[in-house]
């Protein structure tokens, strides 16, 4: 492999950092807006959403990402490869992300809900003052799994045309007739970007613990 090879999977590590952190960012506001909406059980809008939910979790993200890259230009929404990366992306881990948030709101004790509104907190303060705060460390665990797994399934948009890690790899792999050194670099990258969001969470755990034994 010359320096231009690995120079070019590198290139690569950029688009899926960058993908994967945009996916990443936004998927999980909405993943929580959604559990909220089926928590508090909103009439029809809940419903549409658990279906929502179910449809995506259900769709395997290349198929998604077909869809979303061949269909909506067909009815006049054009959609670059990575638009509808992001997109496929976001929709994705937004729905798996909503039944983790889902998860931890349902096992939240609501008699606490219900003694703050009793001392007069609105809907905005009960959130952020007592749901959020113990949700997040509940949720952290599952939430940063599915982020590893938005990093390690982020091959697949090859489909559209978007060369990520393993593209790169693949591409390189078939001028040289060397497959191995690539894809030795390429999980040479992966593995760090991974280990670093398990130490984020582990950091995270470590300082709710020494908030907690301090309280």
């Amino acid at each position: 492999m010359s320096a231009a090879d690995i120079a070019a999977i590198f290139q690569g590590a950029i688009v899926t950092i960058t993908l994967s952190a945009i996916g990443i960012l936004i998927g999980l506001p909405i993943g929580l807006g959604l559990a909220l909406i089926r928590w508090a059980d909103v009439p029809v809008l809940g419903r549409i959403v658990a279906l929502y939910v179910s449809m995506l979790r259900a769709t395997p993200l290349v198929t998604l990402l077909l869809l979303l890259f061949f269909a909506l230009p067909n009815i006049g929404v054009p959609m670059s490869p990575v638009s509808a990366a992001i997109l496929g992306l976001v929709m994705s881990t937004s729905a798996f992300n909503c039944e983790v948030w889902r998860s931890a709101l349902m096992n939240f004790p609501k008699d606490q809900y219900e003694a703050a509104q009793s001392v007069g907190m609105n809907a905005g303060q009960r959130f952020r003052r007592i749901v959020l705060p113990q949700i997040v460390p509940v949720s952290l665990p599952g939430l940063v799994n599915e982020m590893s797994l938005l990093i390690k399934v982020t091959p697949v948009l090859a489909v559209v045309g978007v060369v990520d890690i393993t593209r790169a790899a693949v591409r390189i792999g078939a001028q040289t007739y060397e497959p191995l050194p690539p894809f030795l670099v390429a999980i040479a990258i992966y593995v760090p970007i991974v280990f670093a969001l398990v130490s984020l969470q582990r950091w995270i755990e470590r300082r709710q613990t020494r908030a907690e034994a301090l309280a």
